[in-house]
């Protein structure tokens, strides 16, 4: 942990929790010398996300590029532009496992704003391309794509509140979004702030406990959700390359970042890729990452040097 930690720590002061709801799931906020209103202040950031990233919200940012005119240039606000980059971006270095465009698969498989399907899809496939120009702020899309962030748009949420926070001052405390994290600074004890990582239900072997200090987490896992019919169970984590759910035998991925928003989209690219795969891109990428399949966990590199 830094010295400049340890410099603004609080020994004597208390730690105030605040909750409150967003993106269909809850918000929890522990903090150290929290700003007047600090509910009220995380609640309206993530209402600002939700307004600018919402594929369910008609009104959102979001939504109105999906409903514009296809192969047309349209100038996208500041938030949704940062996150598209990192969207596409994280697509082009995991070839193609995360694809910010599959809005329109994502309904057909029934988790769009259109709500659950009573049947698998007999036929269906990505072919929709979203193109971004970071220079002029601006993106189009083509006829078959509709832009969906779900993968990614949460930890943004999460990296946006913090964001506000330290603003405000507060330079201790602990966030979570619906299982997204990430924490700042220490606790008033001197410790950090220690959260466990998610499990999927039916693990077996031991988990792991995180020193969040000025680090995000995000889980990315097969179980959260999912529809089942005639008795078979299809899981939400899309493979862009085959337009189907995935059956690769992965049951979560934990990515340990800096940014949330990157350790979300991550997350969700490396549970698509398959252990191995995603193990090597891990490596290649120097993620902090850790895959759960149904055989064995994985540990990437950067992840076995945080142990020490």
């Amino acid at each position: 942990m830094t010295p400049a930690a340890f410099a603004g720590r609080e020994a004597r002061a208390a730690i105030e929790t605040f909750a409150g709801e967003t993106m269909g799931t809850s918000w929890s906020l522990h903090a150290v010398l929290p700003p007047t209103g600090a509910a009220e202040g995380v609640q309206a950031v993530l209402d600002r996300v939700v307004a600018t990233m919402s594929q369910w919200e008609a009104a959102s940012d979001l939504s109105r590029f999906n409903r514009a005119a296809p192969g047309v240039w349209r100038s996208v606000p500041l938030e949704l532009a940062h996150v598209l980059e990192a969207a596409l971006a994280i697509g082009r270095s995991s070839g193609g496992a995360f694809e910010p465009a599959l809005g329109r698969l994502t309904e057909q498989w029934g988790f769009g704003s259109a709500g659950p399907v009573e049947r698998a899809p007999a036929k269906a496939q990505h072919t929709g391309r979203i193109e971004f120009d970071p220079n002029m702020r601006e993106a189009r899309r083509s006829e078959d794509a509709l832009l969906d962030l779900s993968g990614i748009a949460k930890g943004y949420g999460v990296d946006a509140v913090a964001e506000w926070l330290l603003a405000q001052g507060t330079r201790h405390f602990l966030l979570e979004v619906g299982g997204e994290l990430r924490g700042e600074g220490i606790r008033p004890d001197g410790q950090p702030w220690w959260v466990d990582v998610e499990l999927p239900p039916d693990w077996t072997g031991s988990g792991w406990r995180i020193a969040l200090h000025d680090l995000a987490v995000a889980t990315s896992g097969d179980y959260r959700r999912g529809f089942e019919v005639d008795g078979k169970r299809y899981s939400h984590s899309f493979d862009p390359r085959t337009g189907r759910p995935i059956i690769n035998g992965v049951r979560s991925v934990t990515v340990i970042h800096r940014s949330c928003m990157m350790a979300d989209g991550w997350a969700t690219a490396l549970t698509v890729l398959g252990p191995e795969a995603a193990m090597k891109l891990a490596n290649e990428q120097q993620l902090a990452a850790c895959v759960m399949a149904r055989e064995r966990e994985y540990v990437s590199r950067a992840w076995a040097a945080m142990l020490g």
